[in-house]
Formats: C-alpha cells, structure tokens, sequence
C-alpha cells in the first residue's frame, strides 16, 4: 500500500513540473505556507522541495533544540538560513526562547506568565513584562537578520498560537503584529502518526484548504514517528497547484501588507 500511495505522489510530482510555468503566471486562489522551527531534521528536505516547486513560503524562527546537539539559530544552520534568504524566503519571530504564554498577571501593567521551551530557562515558568516579551520576540529576528543578511518580516508566531488580547496589543505597540493559522491550515504534523496517519493528513488539507489560508508545519517534531514532510509536503503542494492555487509568503498576504509597509 505505501508503494502504491509512494508512487501516486511521485506521478503527481511529474504532473506539477511539467506545468510548473502556469503558476508563476498569477494567483488568483493564493495560499501562504509557513515554517516553525523544530528539530530541524527535515530542514534540508524541506529546501529541497520548495525549490525544485518554485515555492516561497515564509518561516517562523526560534532557538529550539536540534538534533545537531544545538539551536536552529546557531552558526551550524546559518548557511541553511542563508540559503533560504538568497531564494527569496520570508522571515519572521517565533520567540527567541520558544516562550509560551501562560497567562496574563493581574494589574495595571501588562504582565505575562510566561515558560520557555528552548534555551537555557526551558521548563521553568517566569513573569515577564511587555518590554521583556518584545525583547524575546526582537532577540530572534536580530539573529535572522544577522545570519542572513535580510530583514525580517515585523511579524511574529506565539509558540502554540499561545496568545491573549493583552499579549498582542503588547507586541503590537513593539511593531510586531501576530500571525496564526487557518483551521484547514494547520498540516498535522505535530499530530501523533499511530493515530493521524500521513495519508489521511494529506486527503484532508486537499480536501479542506481553501484560498487565503496560512498553512502551517514544522522544520521537525521530536514526538511524530513517522515525519510528515518526507511523504506530504511535496504531494501537498502539487496537489494544491492541480487544483489551481498557488503560494505566496506572507509579505503579499492582504491583512499584513499594509503593516509590513508602515514597520518595515
């Protein structure tokens, strides 16, 4: 069955290629992929695909742990990061500290309850203010811009879509405005595969996604057994230009346009 399914997408992938002049043409069913980090272990994958695809996505970067016994923004994955600026990827804040929101504190000033999953504090919980969550939020897309030489996006990914109104209009009056997910978008990749198979993960965004979505995966999950960039993103993608849509990064996105002009 695997072959069978293994061979189906690789048909499709034929398809896609051969066609591949039609997209670059217009879009008028737009989608917008984009990228947590992770593990990092299908990140060369990952490349690889959007590029032989003449895909753009944009990616959402924080420090977390890697399976190269560092973070995704050490010097190991800078010329990776590098790479992907030269090819016209887009760039935005996923926290430094891969910093979750817990929960507002009670006061006059906004205060945050706030448990890093990355970096030297992971696991522990800590009350932060607006200025110390912006500077979590800046220290990553410094650390971009410093690698590869290209600004990021004033744009930001709470980890786990994480958010409250106080935390956004906090990082809203830094310059950073917030960006989640479509429900459709959100590829499964995070998802246990004993019981959210590649398979049915890829019927149903071909099923549901629908122009304007953000799609969302990761750059790797520790927790998922059978990774689902190997066997879904390239069949995604083709699938999704078969039926006419087409992929942007988020600076063309209509509902970020405009603030991406004003803070840049």
């Amino acid at each position: 069955m695997r072959s069978r399914r293994v061979a189906s997408a690789w048909l499709l992938v034929a398809a896609g290629a051969a066609s591949g002049a039609v997209w670059a043409q217009g879009c008028a069913k737009p989608v917008y992929l984009t990228f947590d980090t992770g593990h990092m272990g299908v990140a060369p994958l990952v490349a690889e695909v959007l590029k032989r695809q003449d895909v753009r996505a944009t990616f959402f970067a924080a420090a977390e742990r890697t399976q190269t016994d560092g973070d995704s923004l050490d010097n190991h994955w800078a010329p990776w990061w590098k790479a992907r600026a030269a090819e016209g990827h887009e760039f935005a804040s996923h926290t430094y500290d891969h910093a979750y929101w817990r929960g507002d504190v009670k006061g006059v000033e906004p205060r945050f309850r706030i448990r890093p999953t990355a970096g030297a504090f992971a696991g522990r919980e800590f009350t932060w203010d607006a200025a110390q969550y912006c500077a979590n939020i800046a220290k990553s897309s410094e650390r971009l811009q410093l690698i590869t030489g290209k600004k990021p996006l004033p744009l930001f990914r709470a980890p786990g879509g994480k958010t409250s109104p106080r935390l956004l209009a906090a990082a809203k009056g830094c310059g950073y405005e917030h960006v989640a997910w479509a429900p459709a978008g959100f590829l499964g990749d995070e998802l246990p595969s004993e019981k959210f198979s590649n398979e049915l993960l890829l019927a149903q965004a071909l099923d549901k996604i629908r122009p304007g979505d953000i799609l969302l995966a990761h750059l790797g999950i520790w927790s998922r057994k059978d990774p689902w960039a190997p066997a879904d993103l390239e069949p995604l993608i083709v699938g999704l230009k078969a039926k006419g849509y087409c992929f942007e990064t988020l600076r063309q996105h209509p509902a970020y346009r405009g603030w991406i002009a004003a803070h840049s």
